[in-house]
């Protein structure tokens, strides 16, 4: 679990106020300095993880620090920024609060009790915005588990209502090759969609590919026995595998993991079913063995009989995904 961040960075480009400012503000937190907005944003690329609040001067040699406040909030929006101003310059300040680029305006020169108290709760806002993502990512790792566990399901029941009854031991190859990949959750936005909208996605996502399945099941069925099944792999792989003295060696892992883990927007294509369809058409089955370099040797072998799976097989192909992710 990453620390939250707990520093400030302060922006200006007259040398005693940098020295003042670290000497006032150091017993509250530490402190970074830089002396204008290029070696603000250098220090924010670098450091930006470490760094709770963000206070600049406006009036600098160059870009005013209102600049450098607006980069923050595109690039680094979790960092409290603030904006420390002479007096007759408010009216820039309140331009910056209103725009949404800073917290609150320090005005020159400082009151010191003013200047720790704004600091003080600048930092506790920091701390209360890090604590919110890291319980927003813990429920996003939770969630996105859960949707892989429900494709899981999906495939099952579309290679049983689009493709064959006896599709049990053949979808475990394909689940099988998903754990030796290490198949990850799939990536959701959770900022626009909710669960309704994407369970009604994914829903029309798995018959989508039940569609793909039920096609490519007629295509292998017109290749017929007269071609070698690897070949009739490479083929129907379009692209992302080769034939080497009679190896077949797939060069894109997308391609073999494509129904668990693209984004529930992309759309179904023959491609990224075509693995999966091929391990349910071929009369073998197939695991893979990594040969470096993001390559995998498909190498054939006998497909067990139905009742050799574990009851709970679906089950189990999750927890070993799961954890191989």
């Amino acid at each position: 679990m990453s620390k939250q961040p707990q520093k400030i960075l302060y922006v200006d480009d007259e040398t005693m106020a940098l020295k003042y400012f670290e000497r006032l503000v150091s017993p509250l937190a530490p402190v970074l300095t830089a002396s204008s907005v290029e070696a603000g944003k250098a220090m924010l690329a670098e450091h930006a993880d470490e760094i709770a609040v963000l206070v600049s001067d406006q009036r600098m040699p160059g870009a005013y620090g209102n600049e450098l406040l607006r980069y923050a909030h595109d690039n680094h929006p979790n960092i409290v920024r603030m904006l420390t101003t002479a007096y007759s310059e408010l009216g820039e300040a309140i331009e910056a609060i209103n725009s949404g680029h800073i917290y609150r305006y320090i005005t020159k020169p400082w009151d010191l009790e003013s200047l720790r108290a704004d600091l003080k709760n600048a930092l506790e806002l920091a701390a209360l915005r890090s604590e919110r993502d890291m319980l927003l990512r813990e429920k996003l790792m939770v969630q996105q588990q859960q949707l892989l566990a429900e494709r899981v399901t999906q495939l099952v029941v579309a290679c049983a209502g689009f493709v064959r009854p006896d599709h049990a031991p053949r979808v475990e190859a394909f689940l099988q090759s998903a754990r030796v990949l290490g198949c990850r959750p799939p990536a959701i936005d959770w900022h626009s969609t909710d669960h309704a909208d994407l369970m009604q996605a994914e829903t029309a996502r798995s018959i989508a590919i039940g569609t793909e399945l039920a096609a490519w099941g007629r295509w292998f069925a017109d290749q017929g026995s007269a071609r070698p099944p690897l070949a009739v792999l490479d083929e129907a792989l379009a692209g992302a595998s080769e034939i080497h003295e009679g190896k077949l060696i797939v060069r894109d892992r997308a391609a073999l993991v494509w129904p668990l883990e693209a984004p529930t927007a992309a759309p179904v294509t023959a491609a990224g079913t075509a693995w999966l369809a091929w391990l349910l058409w071929t009369e073998g089955s197939a695991t893979l063995q990594p040969q470096g370099e993001g390559r995998w040797l498909v190498v054939q072998g006998a497909l067990p009989a139905p009742e050799s799976l574990r009851r709970d097989w679906m089950a189990a192909a999750i927890e070993r995904i799961e954890r191989a992710g």
